[in-house]
């Protein structure tokens, strides 16, 4: 299993109003879809995997949300491409170790990209920054 692409296809950010209290924020990831797609690699053709998902952070009270849509191109064999598929179409779930890696795949481009976007409208980080703690010297 090997991930070999990664593509934004959609970027929404929204900030609607002042922020005044406290905010919440939510964030949430989901695969879409799954579709098969031919990769062409040199003069071969290579089957491979497309996840599409989307990720989102909203702001609550109504403060605005950032959205980013994209795919994950994923290269497995022929029988265990076929394994993933038919397991998605029957009941939209994939294994377990495919999932982790897309899902940590998508959170690690997205958190960076959906820092940017806050950091551009004065929204407050979507993620948990580090803080220093400074102790007192005796």
């Amino acid at each position: 299993m090997t991930i070999v692409g990664f593509n934004f296809t959609s970027m929404n950010a929204e900030k609607n109003d002042t922020i005044k209290g406290k905010v919440n924020i939510n964030n949430n990831v989901a695969i879409k879809d799954v579709k098969e797609k031919d990769l062409a690699l040199g003069s071969n053709k290579q089957k491979s995997l497309k996840f599409e998902f989307e990720f989102t952070s909203k702001y609550d009270p109504n403060m605005g949300h950032i959205t980013l849509i994209g795919d994950i191109l994923y290269i497995e064999e022929g029988k265990k491409i076929k394994e993933i598929l038919d397991g998605w179409k029957k009941d939209k779930k994939l294994p377990k170790e495919i999932t982790g890696k897309v899902l940590n795949t998508v959170l690690g481009k997205c958190n960076v990209q959906a820092l940017i976007l806050s950091e551009q409208l004065n929204l407050p980080a979507p993620i948990p920054m580090p803080k220093v703690q400074v102790a007192d010297q005796k």
